[in-house]
């Protein structure tokens, strides 16, 4: 390249972006601050109305700016791809059939109450009820992008957002259709549409899941033997890229098959090497979503707007916020957890840009009434972290979560029981009876307060937080036994552990011994598989019933014990061997 030829506007943009995380993330880390709200300012800085604005007249700043927001835009929707994939893989189909009530009950209501009366709002200002209607539902909608990874998936306030979000991601497509169908002359259209598109979409769903349960694992497994980390990377994104394709085809959004393809992978015993593969470049695609909000955003049309906007900000939050909040304490949720959900979730979305882009060229709305709302929806999308802040501050003042009680002190020496449910508290009796020192923590305060009512020691908290671990006395545990029954959150605990702790005992419950094997891939000193626990009681009764002396059936049933449990770490170990190990990789 000779020295007076110009560089290419791409390279020059993937130069602003790569500085800006380089920059943002570890500037915003060392103060404890999200990078969320850096990438958006820097956004703001680089983008059209920043100093992109001055190129013209410097144009050195056409190097460090970015004037042309349309080109990220594609690696924008990539992030929320890359996102919704490994939201995928953090859950389970087992999970989602749990979450069913949530999602189609606390998740319907919350759009179409909040939808309607912004809609009855925006019609009592003036806007035909088509626009309002259109208005309503997109600011309806809450950031997957941003409220998942702030307050994640394993806690009540995450529970409660992911069924909510869940459902919005589920009506994206119908909420675009129906806005079709309400344009002017394009009625029967858009309801054809609409029919033919849940149809084939769900024929593609179908045909995703079985052939996802078939072949992915196979595919996984043979580029995990090659130890190739390339290969695996393409492997992986293969599969989220023609998952988001191929419901794109049939009209559904691309991110219901990235979704799907996560939660696919998370059946499979190749999750977390995949998880692990693919978040440098969920990270850096989220920075690039969110620098191209904070580009959206013009500070002249803000000041110009200034008090109209903050009304127009604070309404919709406010309104969004009591909504969710009342919704849930109907539904039984706590008052901490309802004013925390209600608090986070009351931001617009990413998905709210993409409604009303619908809404405008269905020309239900005005641009400039779109470019107002854009705007309310990218200030609503960089204030997100200070909601959730502020969420978790009220919901502290009003429902103090439960703590350890005075006489617990952290340095003591004492089993941390993980999980407080009907196994948990099981095991805290039997410990108790045994004289030995425990601690309970669990993330549900409903399963807390009941325990700590019933006289056991326990405290509410996230245990995947190091710092809640840390609290105990993870460092002075004598044990820590896992008794939850997502296997996902407890692999991912047990690795955790390991890797931190190697020579802490950690007991962890199994669902098989399929299991339990992978428990002890992940660094469990012991696996317990409900399954096989269950068959060798009803074995231990029947030998008793039949008049076989106590003493030995019960060393009989000990022996049988432990080779399960040899077979099992045996499947384990060589199940392990053609598992992708990037250290073997690298030498």
């Amino acid at each position: 390249m000779h020295g007076g030829e110009a560089i290419s506007p791409i390279m020059s943009d993937a130069l602003v972006i790569l500085g800006a995380a380089g920059i943002v993330i570890p500037l915003f880390a060392r103060f404890r601050v999200t990078p969320i709200i850096g990438f958006i300012l820097v956004g703001l800085l680089v983008g059209p109305y920043g100093l992109g604005r001055m190129v013209f007249e410097y144009e050195w700043l056409a190097h460090v700016t970015i004037t042309d927001p349309d080109r990220l835009e594609p690696f924008a929707e990539f992030g929320i791809i890359l996102l919704l994939f490994a939201i995928g893989l953090e859950l389970s189909f087992n999970r989602l059939w749990q979450l069913r009530r949530l999602v189609f009950g606390l998740g319907a209501l919350e759009l179409l109450i909040i939808g309607a009366l912004l809609a009855a709002f925006m019609s009592m200002l003036g806007q035909y009820w088509t626009g309002a209607l259109a208005l309503g539902l997109a600011l309806a909608f809450s950031s997957t992008a941003l409220v998942l990874p702030i307050s994640g998936t394993e806690t009540p306030v995450g529970r409660a957002a992911l069924s909510m979000l869940l459902f919005e991601d589920i009506m994206i497509v119908p909420i675009i259709f129906m806005l079709g169908a309400l344009a002017p002359y394009a009625g029967a259209e858009g309801l054809a549409g609409l029919v033919e598109t849940v149809w084939q979409g769900l024929l593609v769903v179908l045909v995703m899941m079985i052939a996802g349960r078939l072949l992915l694992p196979r595919l996984f497994a043979q580029a995990a033997r090659t130890k190739s980390p390339e290969l695996f990377l393409a492997a992986s994104l293969l599969v989220v890229i023609g998952a988001s394709l191929a419901t794109a085809f049939v009209g559904l959004s691309p991110i219901v098959g990235a979704l799907i393809a996560g939660l696919l992978i998370a059946e499979t015993e190749y999750h977390t090497e995949v998880e692990g593969i693919m978040e440098p470049f969920k990270g850096l695609a989220l920075g690039i979503f969110l620098i191209t909000v904070g580009m959206g955003i013009d500070l002249a049309v803000i000041y110009d707007n200034l008090f109209t906007i903050a009304i127009a900000v604070v309404g919709v939050l406010l309104l969004k916020a009591v909504v969710t909040g009342t919704l849930l304490r109907l539904m039984g949720a706590r008052s901490g957890t309802a004013t925390e959900t209600g608090i986070l979730m009351a931001s617009p979305s990413e998905t709210t840009l993409i409604v009303l882009a619908a809404a405008t060229n269905a020309l239900l709305i005005q641009p400039g009434t779109a470019q107002f709302w854009q705007i309310v929806t990218a200030i609503g999308l960089t204030i997100t972290p200070l909601l959730a802040l502020l969420g978790r501050l009220v919901a502290r003042r009003v429902e103090p979560a439960p703590t350890l009680d005075a006489g617990h002190d952290p340095g003591t020496q004492r089993v941390i029981v993980v999980g407080f449910g009907r196994v948990g508290r099981v095991v805290a009796q039997m410990l108790k009876a045994h004289d030995l020192p425990y601690v309970g923590i669990d993330a549900d305060s409903d399963l807390i307060e009941g325990a700590r009512r019933e006289g056991y020691y326990a405290v509410f908290g996230n245990a995947m937080r190091s710092d809640a671990l840390d609290k105990l006395g993870i460092e002075h545990a004598s044990a820590v036994i896992l008794t939850m029954d997502e296997h996902v959150f407890a692999q991912r605990l047990v690795r955790k552990l390991r890797a931190s702790y190697p020579d802490l005992p950690i007991i962890a419950r199994a669902r098989d011994s399929d299991h339990a094997a992978q428990l002890y891939r992940s660094g469990a000193s012991t696996a317990v598989p409900e399954t096989l626990e269950s068959s060798l009681q009803l074995s231990e009764a029947a030998l008793v019933d039949l008049g076989i002396a106590m003493g030995p059936v019960i060393a009989s049933i000990h022996e049988k014990r432990d080779q399960f449990r040899d077979q099992i770490r045996e499947q384990g170990a060589l199940a392990d061997k053609p598992k992708l190990r990037t250290s073997t990789v690298n030498g």
